[in-house]
């Protein structure tokens, strides 16, 4: 036995746990609130609606009804106060684009919260890429904490 095999064998493993939100009936579906379409296990805008497709909500439609983000972002900041309007619409623009190219992430809401905003996501992506989009635009910090099933992400960004 190597040393790899050896080092393996005294971790435990979590097993996978699979998003309960992306859990599907197989088959073709449409979503009747948002109109995103199922096919072949990829939900997108581009596709027609096949004739066999089942009416079924898409995760994120499921996830906006429930409140149940898979992303949470954070603003804080001086800087925020000062260029609120920039931001949002940083914010805003990101989102449009990240949502015509996958129709799973998208916006639940953007709220005041304390000293800043919070916005939540229907996907982990989204929110990482607002994280990266408001780094790039505007510098700042920013922090990305996962939870532990990976179904959730947190990300912190802050300027002062």
């Amino acid at each position: 036995m190597d040393k790899h095999q050896q080092s393996q064998r005294n971790k435990l493993f979590k097993p996978a746990q699979d998003d309960p939100y992306l859990e599907m009936p197989g088959g073709s579906a449409h979503c009747p609130q948002c109109g995103a379409v199922r096919h072949q296990g990829r939900w997108s805008w581009q596709q027609a609606v096949p004739e066999d497709a089942q009416a079924h909500a898409c995760p994120a439609c499921r996830r906006i009804a429930d409140d149940q983000p898979a992303g949470t972002l954070r603003l804080t900041g001086s800087f925020l106060a000062a260029h609120r309007e920039e931001v949002l619409g940083l914010i805003h623009n990101t989102e449009a684009a990240e949502k015509a190219q996958h129709a799973l992430e998208r916006l639940i809401k953007v709220s005041e919260r304390g000293d800043g905003l919070q916005v939540t996501t229907t996907g982990i992506h989204l929110a990482q890429r607002l994280g990266h989009a408001l780094t790039g635009a505007f510098k700042g910090e920013c922090s990305y904490q996962y939870a532990d099933d990976e179904h959730h992400l947190a990300v912190h960004w802050s300027r002062d």
